[in-house]
């Protein structure tokens, strides 16, 4: 019974992470129990105690920190990929009013030049409607300009069969 308190009492020291299967990463196995060289240590530091081969706490206690760190890494670079995920909405949403509010003010201009092309089209349709008048009113007084110079030629002609005269124009309006 105490061995399974024991084994209670160290799963719950040791936080559970869930671990990602991958093929590059290895567990670190006890450190060589070779004598550090002189030559590797640096000036001025003292070198790093011998570790024994049968140490696990401290094993353990690296292990954690690795799998503390990470999992910091990891919280941080998801952090990270959900700060620029927002960043990048917002920039889409400040794009998508942008748009929205160019194509309203470009419905705005449409609709105004609509509105003076339909004036400037009723415009030209008055004019139109003006010179068709003005020809009407030609081609009235030119019909009745006609009319009055043919009445006159009968009268003459009349005239000039009842005293048996000819004129003395022929031909009046070819200037002969």
């Amino acid at each position: 019974m105490g061995s399974e308190e024991n084994k209670k009492i160290e799963s719950e020291e040791t936080p559970s992470v869930p671990q990602e299967s991958s093929a590059n990463e290895q567990i670190p196995k006890d450190p060589p129990s070779e004598d550090i060289p002189a030559a590797t240590v640096a000036k001025g530091s003292d070198p790093a105690p011998q570790k024994k081969p049968g140490d696990s706490n401290d094993r353990d206690a690296a292990l954690t920190r690795v799998m503390t760190e990470k999992r910091l890494a990891l919280i941080k670079a998801w952090e990270e990929s959900e700060k620029a995920h927002r960043k990048i909405s917002e920039i889409a949403s400040w794009e998508k009013s942008k748009k929205a509010s160019i194509e309203a003010e470009l419905k705005q201009i449409e609709e105004l030049f609509e509105k003076k092309k339909a004036e400037y089209a009723e415009r030209m349709n008055n004019k139109k409607a003006e010179v068709h008048k003005e020809a009407e009113e030609k081609r009235a007084m030119v019909e009745a300009k006609r009319g009055e110079e043919f009445l006159q030629i009968e009268e003459a002609a009349a005239k000039h069969r009842s005293t048996g005269t000819t004129p003395k124009m022929l031909f009046g309006c070819f200037g002969f």
